[in-house]
């Protein structure tokens, strides 16, 4: 073989295109004996040019896998020992022709990298081929103790006065082979970075340590690296200075490895870090890809080492960089994504998501100022900025809307197109993130986007349209004054504007359905007619609006309701599945999202439709996921024309993945496919038994997905499968057994989704999914799981699950920790959840969650976390009933010093807690009542400018009051208590409030019968009420019949002195003489 193999090596070297396709197929069929080997082994050793022997060793680099298994021993010490003679054969090949080509006779200390930097040599290629394959074989040889004279030579190598031998030396080999010796290594390599003698060294010391630290894994191992930023940095100033920004580079893919690792490994080191990557990113005259890596680096330090960023002070000083660098004025040539100030609005974006209260001071003191800049960019800026951090800062926001909107609105009249531009996208990102709090600003802002939707500007248009679409979405009746105008201006740009401007007008219209309601009836028909003609639009420029017009329709379906829909329904449905064969995924998306919403308005009604809407998701759900992966070959294929051989199918190296990107409309079309078949099953229940089981394999797939939208969609769409599967085997001779399967399918996964999601969203999704199957379906449905469930809320408890991982890089300080709204609360939700299914025999379970419950309502945690466990007690309190009673001491001061709280909501809570204390805490709570009592009253006065809070004070008292009324003042608590009645927005608090007062009065107590002309009066209003129960009502009723049997006709002048519809409505209650 070896003397025909030859040939074809040189054959394959040839510049004929003929000649080298038939050497390339005849070397893949050789290739395929394992004495192919030797055979390359051979030409590795002897051939004469040495384009043949880097073929040669490229080969072997490709088969060596696939073949040494089915190596005798013999062979592979042959491969073994020519492969180091290769070597040392190379560097006397070099040796003799380098010295008359470059007249000297060495280089001095050049330390490469372990992937062979020193490419500029006149041979390295062969010998660098020869490393890899060295490298290849030492994976195998080395951990199964065949290749002992590996480790001394590479040792020699690397302190051999030849560069070229320690160029070798320090191939990737030594990241998975000189673990022993690593401690020597990292001195050798922090040696080489301090060289004062020699730049060169220097340069290739930066460069063997990114290498190096690409193959440590150990924890402890990395941290060493912590000694070498001081150095790393000298060097990347250097080559800065002098031009290398390739080389300088470097230097944050060694920082970006450091940050990413949860090893404790900055320290002090991360000031310097941040300050070297903000004198990068602010230096104007530097490569845009190289200002981008640096504020990518403090990017990824405000995402893993946010703590550190707190504790050495240093988020302001990037903000003081960062927001200045979004006025910074774009090159036109240079990449959108690697522009600086793109770049630096994702910096304060990932900044205000993890270091809100840190990040909001600076920034609004930012945008106030530059509002008032007379460089238009700046004026830009502060709308952007302001725009870009409301998803993070939201509840800082909220609390300054008044500034806030003025900056914006401001920005909306300036005379500058941009400045206009930016606050229109502010303003929907307002309305996006600063719900409630900004619907009730529409008197002010909606009029301003009126006027914007008419601005000169296209882009000013777009995205105020964008703003319409995010505000009007979580309006209610709050629009109807505006619906006319806002219809009118809609509809006329809906059939006279540009496609792009047509796209986000339907989203804006949609919106606009969403809030109306049934007011938007009238323009239904109009809008749905429009939307027939983009429903037929074929031409691959026009897809992306008739993927909004399918959006558009659903929405319009899910606001006029079924009957208004229905007749109609079928020429949309028939367009919607006529467009999947158009090959656009963002339309097949959206089709998903309009069969989910008819699903929702037909029920049971949509059945018909299965059949041609399942297989469609079920396709999107299989789709590939369009994963691009980027190898670097780079060693091999530096010659051209090795890439063809390098391509053979059988391969089976492990080249180095440099880059993995994913076609994310696919993964959009998944996601929106996943949630579709979830509501489908949801809605059509037992008539989505044909597909139940294919369902369910996809879900359980998706709920593995590598993408958290797919996995969210498929933790969601599990439960309704449960709904569906129960309805399904009802009544099944195997429905049982059946049922269970699936639901041990979907416990199993919600309990290890709990622990080892990496996703809050997704985790949190798990918890609540899991507290609504325990609702729909009894504590019998996971009386099995329980003591997994309960194992993984502890887990979240105590902050120890995977979606929790915090950095190590200092402690973490309670007084900065920010409340996790998305994961804890609805991990609160599960205690009320065991507790409502279990009643008093949660007690033994809940013993065991107190104690993590309680870390977070600690004094020094957020009023958002205190809050959050006050909730949860109360709810556990409630359903868990007497037990609650050992936990009445331990409880009782947070909860009335949560009483006096400065937030609402924290009020609130701790007034219904208190109350579920005193009715189910037995005689633990009776000795609080006097401290109880003063706590309330304030709630009761003038001062407590929150409804809700009063409403939760009088449930409190009126519990308090039917467990033990003798221990209550009577006299003095009843006139406060009757003033605030009735109760104005938590309606649930009235069964307690009318229970306790009717009790009251059919029991003749004098106290409540002194304040007779009060209990008349709030009477009547209850029962005018149309928004107070039919129980309530009959308590009153009962309550009033009471009073007229005890003082007749005394009544009368009460009840003359009511309104007509108050009198009435009490009049329906008296008894019949």
């Amino acid at each position: 073989m070896a003397q025909s193999l030859e040939l074809l090596l040189i054959q394959f070297l040839m510049p004929d295109n003929d000649a080298r396709r038939q050497a390339e197929e005849q070397i893949k069929r050789l290739a395929k004996d394992p004495q192919v080997i030797p055979a390359l082994i051979h030409h590795l050793r002897t051939a004469k040019t040495p384009n043949v022997r880097q073929l040669s060793a490229v080969l072997l680099r490709k088969k060596i896998t696939g073949h040494w298994a089915k190596l005798s021993p013999q062979l592979r010490h042959l491969v073994k020992q020519s492969l180091i003679e290769s070597i040392t054969m190379e560097h006397r090949l070099f040796h003799m022709n380098f010295d008359e080509l470059m007249g000297f006779s060495g280089f001095g200390k050049i330390i490469p990298s372990f992937v062979s930097h020193l490419v500029s040599l006149l041979f390295p290629p062969v010998r660098r081929a020869s490393a890899n394959v060295v490298s290849i074989v030492a994976k195998y040889a080395v951990p199964a103790g065949e290749w002992p004279d590996l480790l001394p030579f590479l040792f020699q190598c690397i302190q051999s006065a030849q560069e070229d031998h320690r160029e070798f030396s320090l191939t990737e080999t030594i990241g998975n082979t000189f673990q022993p010796h690593f401690a020597d290594l990292q001195a050798l390599l922090l040696k080489c970075l301090q060289d004062e003698t020699s730049n060169r060294v220097r340069v290739a010391a930066l460069k063997a340590v990114g290498s190096f630290l690409e193959f440590t894994q150990d924890g402890a191992e990395v941290v060493k690296f912590r000694e070498f930023i001081p150095s790393i940095l000298n060097v990347s100033r250097q080559c800065l200075a002098s031009g290398e920004e390739d080389v300088a580079i470097i230097a944050f893919e060694i920082f970006d490895e450091l940050i990413e690792s949860p090893a404790p490994l900055l320290g002090e080191s991360v000031k310097s870090i941040v300050q070297f990557s903000l004198e990068v990113c602010s230096s104007q005259n530097l490569e845009s890809n190289t200002r981008h890596q640096a504020i990518q680096i403090i990017s990824w330090l405000a995402k893993y080492k946010s703590n550190s960023l707190k504790k050495h002070k240093l988020v302001t000083p990037i903000l003081q960089v960062m927001c200045p660098l979004l006025a910074e004025s774009a090159n036109g040539d240079e990449d959108d994504d690697l522009a600086p100030d793109r770049a630096a609005a994702e910096v304060i974006d990932t900044m205000a998501l993890n270091l809100p209260k840190h990040v909001f001071p600076p920034v609004f003191e930012f945008a106030s100022l530059s509002s008032q800049n007379a460089n238009p960019k700046y004026r830009e800026a502060s709308a952007t900025v302001l725009g870009v951090i409301s998803e993070g800062c939201l509840d800082l926001m909220k609390n300054k809307l008044e500034p806030i909107l003025h900056i914006v609105l401001g920005a909306l009249r300036d005379p500058e197109q941009m400045v206009r531009g930016a606050a229109s996208f502010a303003l929907g990102q307002f309305a996006e993130h600063l719900q409630p709090e900004i619907v009730s600003h529409y008197e002010s802002v909606l009029p301003h986007i009126l006027n914007a939707l008419e601005d000169a500007s296209d882009d000013v248009q777009e995205k105020s349209y964008y703003a319409l679409a995010a505000f009007c979405e979580n309006m209610g009746e709050e629009i109807l004054p505006f619906l006319d105008p806002l219809m009118g201006k809609l509809l006329a740009a809906l059939q006279n504007s540009p496609r792009n401007l047509q796209e986000t007008c339907m989203s804006a219209i949609g919106s606009v359905a969403a809030a109306a309601e049934q007011a938007f009836v009238p323009y239904a028909e109009r809008v749905l007619e429009l939307m027939k003609n983009f429903m037929v639009l074929t031409n691959d420029e026009d897809l992306r609006s008739r993927a909004r017009a399918t959006e558009l329709v659903g929405m319009v379906a899910m606001s006029v309701g079924r009957m208004k829909m229905e007749p109609v329904l079928r020429p949309f449905i028939e367009a919607a599945i006529s467009g999947f064969v158009l090959e656009f995924s963002e339309l097949r998306e959206y089709t998903h999202g309009f069969f989910s919403n008819v699903a929702e308005i037909l029920d049971d009604g949509f059945t018909q439709y299965l059949p041609h809407v399942v297989p469609l998701a079920f396709s999107s759900c299989n789709l590939d996921d369009g994963s691009a992966v980027d190898i670097d070959e780079s060693d091999d294929e530096n010659i051209n024309g090795f890439g063809g051989v390098s391509s053979d199918d059988e391969a089976h190296d492990e080249p180095r993945v440099r880059n993995i990107s994913i076609r994310t409309g696919v993964l959009d079309e998944k996601a929106a496919a996943t949630q579709a078949l979830g509501l489908f099953a949801l809605h059509t229940k037992g008539s989505y038994a044909p597909y139940l089981e294919e369902s369910l394999k996809i879900l359980v797939r998706h709920a593995k997905y590598f993408h958290e939208d797919v996995r969210l969609q498929a933790i969601i769409a599990l439960k309704h499968m449960l709904t569906a599967a129960e309805a399904v085997f009802r009544g099944h001779n195997e429905g049982p057994a059946k049922a269970k399967e699936i639901i041990d399918t979907v416990m199993n996964i919600y309990i290890k989704t709990m622990k080892e999601d990496d996703d809050k969203e997704v985790v949190a999704q798990a918890c609540m999914s899991t507290a609504e199957i325990i609702k729909d379906f009894g504590y019998m449905a996971v009386e099995p799981y329980m003591p997994q469930l309960v194992d993984a809320t502890l887990v979240l408890l105590r902050e120890e699950s995977a979606c929790q991982q915090q950095e190590s890089d200092s402690d973490i300080d309670d007084n900065d920790t920010e409340h996790d709204e998305v994961l804890m609360d609805a991990v609160s939700d599960l205690l009320p959840a065991f507790a409502k299914a279990m009643g008093p025999h949660f007690a033994p379970t809940f013993a065991t969650l107190f104690s993590p419950l309680m870390k977070f309502a600690k004094s020094s945690r957020p009023p958002q976390d205190r809050t959050m466990v006050v909730a949860c007690l109360a709810e556990v309190a409630q359903d868990m009933g007497a037990p609650i009673a050992g936990y009445v001491d331990s409880l009782m001061p947070l909860v009335l010093k949560e009483l006096a709280s400065s937030e609402a909501t924290n009020r609130r809570n701790a007034a219904f807690c208190v109350g579920e204390l005193c009715k189910n805490g037995g005689e633990s709570s009776l000795r609080y009542y006097g401290d109880i009592l003063r706590g309330l009253y304030p709630l009761f006065g003038e001062s407590e400018p929150d409804d809700a809070v009063r409403d939760n004070a009088a449930g409190a008292v009126a519990r308090m009051i039917m467990v033990h009324p003798e221990a209550i003042p009577l006299n003095q608590v009843l006139p406060v208590f009757l003033k605030v009645l009735p109760l104005k927005e938590d309606r649930e608090e009235s069964i307690a409030v009318f229970t306790c007062i009717c009790n009251l009065v059919v029991a003749s107590n004098s106290q409540i019968l002194a304040l007779v002309p009060d209990l008349v009066n709030l009477f009547a209003q209850v029962a005018a009420s149309p928004v107070e129960t039919s129980e309530v009502k009959v308590q009153v009723g009962r309550a009033f019949s009471h009073l007229i049997s005890l003082y007749g006709h005394q009544m009368q002048p009460l009840l003359s002195n009511l309104s007509p519809v108050h009198a009435n409505a009490l009049a329906a209650f008296a008894p019949k003489s």
